[in-house]
């Protein structure tokens, strides 16, 4: 196989990338990224020899289809999105262009070089939320109710994916993931600004919300979801990726706090981000039941392992605290983003 993994320098695709790299070492991996704050080239360390790196924009349909045919590419696996809602709050227009028009580009780009899949990872946002007494989870044949500028951009790119399908044939699949969490994650992303910010004994801003709960997917579990998607999953077709793990984001600071022996005066509470959604839950049974997915990695083990590689690897994410372009703070002031 030939693949180019858009967004392949960010959280969740440069965890795909080396997995890929260590299962299936015979392939041909392209890693396509712009490089914006939350991407890091250095997350590719340990695979930087084992493939091709090529740094553009997704909405930049040109390079994206000279990229697919002179590489020769079979395969897209498209990761790349501006996915914190928080900056979505102060700055919504950039999530609409990446996520929107940056993957109709792609689409695109992808039908013209005569791809022959293109696996879309999206997201259980574009749902919307959930009460939190509710014993409902989102299907696949949910209806989409996105409440933030966010959730409104990948639900535009879902929406864009599987009209490629229906209109032109291009062979696609879509996965929509729980929160994912472990290492390599940017520190704006709750349990890495959790684990960072408790290990130098700063505050742990909580939103006022603090039962709101989510579903917790250890990224790796993710990556082997989409193996078998890629492998077996039938064409034009939804999955969902979830855990059926929930925890709250109070329960999620107690875990980290108790890991790192620190104090639960550490936690502060802030105001609500706009659009702050309660709840999330995906029924996975459609991934479970046929293609025999099942999570292999429990909460408990792998917030432990998460909490340890930050702890072991400061000279990774100590430099990127700088970067974060959205202090959460700041709700509270009314000064977002300033």
């Amino acid at each position: 196989m030939r693949l180019l993994v858009t967004g392949g320098a960010g959280f969740i695709g440069s965890n795909f990338v080396r997995y890929w790299c260590n299962e299936h070492p015979e392939d041909h991996v392209v890693v396509y990224d712009a490089l914006t704050y939350a991407g890091e080239r250095s997350s590719l360390a340990a695979v930087e020899d084992r493939i091709t790196f090529v740094h553009a924009d997704i909405c930049d349909q040109d390079t994206a289809e000279e990229t697919m045919a002179a590489q020769g590419i079979d395969t897209v696996v498209h990761f790349a999105a501006e996915s914190h809602n928080s900056l979505a709050v102060v700055d919504p227009a950039r999530f609409f262009r990446t996520n929107v028009l940056g993957t109709q580009s792609l689409l695109e780009a992808a039908r013209r070089a005569s791809v022959g899949r293109f696996h879309h990872v999206s997201t259980c946002e574009v749902y919307g939320d959930l009460d939190l007494d509710s014993e409902e989870a989102f299907t696949e044949d949910s209806p989409y109710r996105p409440r933030t500028p966010y959730n409104a951009s990948k639900a535009g790119a879902d929406h864009a994916v599987r009209s490629y399908w229906e209109t032109f044939g291009l062979p696609v699949t879509i996965t929509n993931c729980s929160n994912n969490y472990g290492p390599f994650q940017f520190p704006e992303k709750v349990i890495p600004v959790f684990v960072t910010r408790a290990m130098e004994d700063r505050p742990l801003p909580l939103y006022a919300s603090t039962q709101n709960r989510r579903e917790w997917l250890h990224v790796e579990d993710h990556c082997r979801a989409i193996d078998m998607v890629l492998s077996n999953g039938e064409l034009g077709q939804t999955y969902h990726v979830g855990s059926g793990t929930e925890a709250s984001i109070e329960q999620i600071a107690d875990m980290v706090l108790e890991a790192l022996g620190k104090p639960s005066s550490l936690k502060k509470i802030v105001a609500d981000r706009p659009g702050h959604d309660r709840r999330y839950l995906l029924d996975s049974s459609r991934l479970r039941s046929r293609l025999g997915w099942a999570p292999r990695i429990s909460f408990e083990k792998g917030l432990a392992e998460t909490v340890r590689w930050y702890a072991e690897n400061p000279q990774w994410w100590e430099p990127l605290l700088s970067r974060a372009p959205v202090q959460e703070e700041a709700w509270s002031a009314g000064a977002a983003g300033k």
